[in-house]
């Protein structure tokens, strides 16, 4: 699709999927508002009153006529919404073999957080041609990610995580914006999006601003800082359940319910363990809330889910 002057460039895999149903939606748009105004003229000069006298006939609806005007709406509106609720999941089902990418969102700045460790803020490095999975959450306010070139959006909300997704088509730098009136500052939460070839993107990784320590790592050594190791043993023999394997696994509760162990589950267990109780475990454990911020969640959750690849015989972090 060619681009237009004013309309940001199509930089990702989602952007042209979106701009056609965004297209789609105008060109129908603009063709019943012009039938619906040549309409209105063409009848008020076709049954206009022509004398004092006259008196208006009985018309009698076709039924042709009717159902042409029920059924061609229902049938745009019917795939309008399945063109929609497709690009919906599309965009809410990150690849499985995504780059994982920590976001937090404060004010007013974006701190974004790779799995080798390196952060950033306001500005995000990434690589072409790879799906990049953002999990995100707000230390403060409600905030809202925008990237116009990449056609995504997502909130960033305190206490939960949102996750986004996008795979950059082209080299370049790209605005970032902050979409929700956050505070005074709001219009400062700006930045930007780079996207690098492959090859750079890796040098780049390893320059030397890089920390010694990745998420994962960081994650471990909080875990064990924080003594969580000493119930969380690795063969289920603390007072509290292995985290071997858990993370995206069916949860087990003491009440009856099966939840799964997700980055929700694994922040409310942290700093609401009562919440949920695993069954056959005491709720013995200590609440962290205010101990851990989000940084330190989003690392201890890096370090579970290596946990996972590690007992499937995966690459270790």
């Amino acid at each position: 699709m060619p681009e237009l002057p004013l309309f940001p460039p199509q930089a990702s895999t989602y952007a042209a999927r979106e701009d056609a149903l965004f297209f789609f939606l105008l060109l129908v748009s603009a063709f019943f508002a012009a039938l619906i105004f040549f309409l209105v003229i063409f009848f008020a000069v076709r049954y206009r009153r022509r004398s004092p006298t006259e008196r208006a006939r009985v018309i009698r609806e076709p039924l042709a006529l009717e159902l042409a005007w029920t059924l061609i709406p229902l049938g745009i509106n019917v795939i309008a919404f399945v063109w929609g609720a497709q690009l919906f999941f599309f965009a809410a089902r990150p690849p499985a073999a995504s780059i994982e990418i920590a976001v937090v969102g404060k004010q007013w700045m974006w701190k974004f957080q790779h799995p080798e460790g390196r952060s950033e803020i306001n500005e995000l490095h990434v690589p072409e041609g790879r799906p990049i999975k953002l999990t995100m959450t707000s230390q403060d306010a409600i905030h809202s990610l925008f990237v116009p070139a990449f056609r995504i959006k997502k909130d960033a909300v305190p206490g939960r995580y949102t996750v986004a997704w996008f795979e950059a088509t082209r080299t370049g730098d790209y605005h970032l914006f902050c979409t929700q009136y956050c505070g005074a500052l709001h219009a400062h939460m700006i930045g930007r999006v780079t996207v690098m070839n492959p090859v750079a993107y890796q040098q780049w990784l390893g320059g030397p601003a890089v920390p010694a320590v990745p998420m994962a790592e960081a994650g471990r050594l909080l875990f064990q800082q924080r003594g969580c190791i000493t119930c969380h043993r690795p063969d289920g023999k603390g007072l509290g359940p292995s985290l071997l394997g858990v993370f995206g696994q069916p949860v087990h509760l003491q009440d009856g319910r099966i939840v799964k162990a997700d980055e929700s589950y694994i922040r409310e267990s942290v700093l609401l363990p009562q919440a949920k109780i695993v069954a056959g475990y005491p709720p013995v454990m200590p609440s962290f809330k205010g101990q851990i911020g989000e940084e330190g969640l989003l690392q201890i959750i890096a370090y579970i889910k290596s946990l996972k690849r590690e007992e499937k015989g995966e690459a270790k972090p």
